[in-house]
């Protein structure tokens, strides 16, 4: 496999990083913060990225597209997540919302839904896990029945990101065929947030604002043009969404950042008159997170590869996430040991070491293993895919 970059990659890395450098403004430290001006930039970030043809660069031209190649596409993820993800909450219309409806939409709701995606108008959140149902996501409870006008849906979802942005639109799981074996009976709506018997509520959690909200659905009426795929056959296009989500963070470049100022901070002589770097168990540290990030950056590539190859890498997405989620976290705990309690310091104490970027690092990334399928579910997807026994 060759993991090299054309010369086109390489000179659309270079522009998107001084378009990057002139337009990320000072305070931009990502989407979970306490900051009204977050959403509103992200959206302005988005419109200017597909100005240019970058916000969509790898879809199709008849879908608002660049047709670029699957390399480009991941020059953008990893320009993106080592800025903290300036797109904000679209970076899911981008990676598998779009690429799902394409897949499995119809030529209207193609129509429809994907040229505001392409052109940075409209955030989606996703209602899959629900408080009794979130690894086993098969035992949902959310129930749609169908009725002459479409489907009426009644329940609750959880841990639903962006939702309070406010979302425009919902990707929801919901159980159309209760007397059919669970993972029959499920079927994907594409659900307008704005409609009646929707109320959405945010869960405060140490991870900051705006991370997860509880979703209620009171009677919700969605038309039958809103059914994405065959009814009943939800659960195949949200195993297909859910490998599109695993390789579309590329979270290994968030960490690398990261690392990079962590190894130029260790090089400068700290207020004893001695660099961190000179200290072994330092030096150690930052280079086992260096190994990890080109581990992780070497699994996503696998993956990626065979995308552009046509190939749908379950297993391989997985083995590529699990490294992903834990570098990210790893970042942010090496970084903590590296400065000491300097490192709990926030942005908004003068005496901050880095912005407080390793502080949020570290608390912005504990639900990291839980996001797009717990490490768990990674590692019995692995299993499966060596043909090992089912857990008892």
């Amino acid at each position: 496999m060759n993991f090299a970059f054309d010369e086109q990659a390489r000179r659309l890395r270079d522009e998107l990083r001084g378009l990057l450098a002139e337009k990320v403004p000072d305070w931009w430290r990502g989407m979970f913060v306490d900051d009204v001006r977050a959403i509103p930039f992200t959206r302005e970030m988005c419109a200017l990225l597909a100005q240019h043809g970058w916000l969509t660069v790898a879809w199709p031209r008849e879908y608002g597209g660049s047709g670029a190649d699957v390399w480009q596409q991941t020059v953008v993820r990893e320009e993106m997540w080592a800025h903290d993800e300036p797109r904000g909450p679209q970076y899911m219309n981008l990676n598998y919302i779009g690429p799902l409806i394409m897949r499995f939409g119809t030529p209207d709701q193609q129509g429809r839904f994907l040229p505001p995606m392409a052109s940075g108008d409209v955030i989606w959140c996703q209602g899959f896990s629900e408080p009794d149902a979130g690894s086993d996501l098969a035992s949902l409870r959310t129930r749609a029945v169908a009725t002459d006008d479409g489907f009426v849906v009644s329940g609750q979802k959880i841990w639903t990101s962006y939702a309070d942005a406010p979302a425009d639109w919902c990707l929801l799981l919901a159980r159309t065929e209760p007397d059919r074996p669970r993972h029959e009976g499920i079927s994907v709506l594409l659900v307008d947030m704005a409609t009646p018997g929707i109320t959405v509520r945010p869960i405060d959690t140490m991870a900051g604002p705006h991370e997860f909200c509880e979703v209620f659905f009171d009677d919700v009426e969605v038309p039958p043009d809103c059914l994405l795929g065959p009814r009943g056959g939800g659960w195949e296009v949200i195993r297909t969404g859910l490998t599109f989500e695993r390789v579309g963070i590329a979270r290994y470049a968030r960490a690398t950042a990261i690392l990079e100022r962590l190894v130029e901070l260790a090089r400068q002589p700290g207020v004893d008159g001695r660099r961190p770097a000179d200290d072994p168990a330092v030096r150690q540290q930052l280079a086992d997170l260096r190994a990890r990030c080109e581990a992780a950056r070497l699994l996503s590539y696998r993956v990626v590869s065979m995308q552009a190859a046509g190939a749908v890498p379950t297993v391989e997405a997985s083995i590529a996430r699990l490294h992903n989620t834990d570098v990210e976290q790893l970042a942010g705990h090496i970084g903590l040991e590296v400065l000491g309690p300097a490192g709990l310091l926030t942005h908004d104490d003068p005496n901050a070491v880095l912005g407080g970027i390793v502080w949020r690092q570290w608390v912005r990334n504990i639900p990291t293993t839980v996001a797009a399928g717990t490490t768990e579910i990674q590692k019995n997807i692995v299993a499966r895919g060596l043909g090992l026994p089912p857990p008892r």
